[in-house]
């Protein structure tokens, strides 16, 4: 399967982390602040590119691994089906959904934290293969399958307090709705 969006995505993804590693380690807040983390604060002051550049930014290699992994094993089939610039486009929106729940969260409770990492773009892939499990159709993609991952990801991401809720959840509602709305247009 010809999938090079997703291998360009790794691609990016893998070259930042080395950036940031070079440049003072990618576990350091002050180099995750410097490569455009996401910071509800600095975004109040119009550095609205953290919302977008805190996709690419990962705190550490098992972060990065996780989130790569899953993105190697959801990305080419939705590419494949979808073609490069729709799978883009769900991917990046996805990822901004997500951070754009966290920031309006945070303005709303005044409790702000560093964010960063393709998760929520990762969710938003998820949410697009549950969408596919629901409609009617579409064989191929098990509704079991896809709520044991959820599950399980689910699980670990409310166990686990330094893990961005709000990120997965925008990006998986974000997927859910590129996807169904794409399925209405054009089935």
């Amino acid at each position: 399967m010809n999938t090079p969006a997703t291998y360009c995505l790794i691609g990016i993804n893998l070259l930042v982390f080395a950036a940031e590693s070079l440049r003072g380690g990618a576990a350091s807040k002050e180099t995750a602040l410097r490569f455009g983390a996401q910071y509800t604060p600095y975004i109040q002051r119009g550095q609205w590119y953290r919302l977008f550049s805190s996709m690419f930014l990962h705190f550490g290699a098992v972060h990065l691994l996780c989130n790569m992994y899953s993105l190697f094993n959801l990305g080419p089939s939705l590419e494949y089906f979808f073609g490069i610039p729709i799978f883009l486009f769900l991917y990046l929106f996805s990822g901004l959904a997500g951070n754009l729940l966290t920031f309006f969260t945070e303005l709303r409770s005044h409790r702000y934290a560093l964010s960063l990492g393709a998760s929520g773009a990762v969710f938003g892939l998820l949410g697009s293969y549950l969408v596919f499990a629901l409609w009617p159709g579409y064989v191929g993609v098990s509704l079991y399958s896809v709520l044991r991952v959820l599950v399980i990801n689910l699980v670990y991401t409310v166990s686990n307090k330094r893990i961005n809720a709000m990120a997965h959840l925008g990006g998986l509602i974000g997927g859910v709705a590129v996807t169904a709305v794409l399925l209405l247009i054009f089935t």
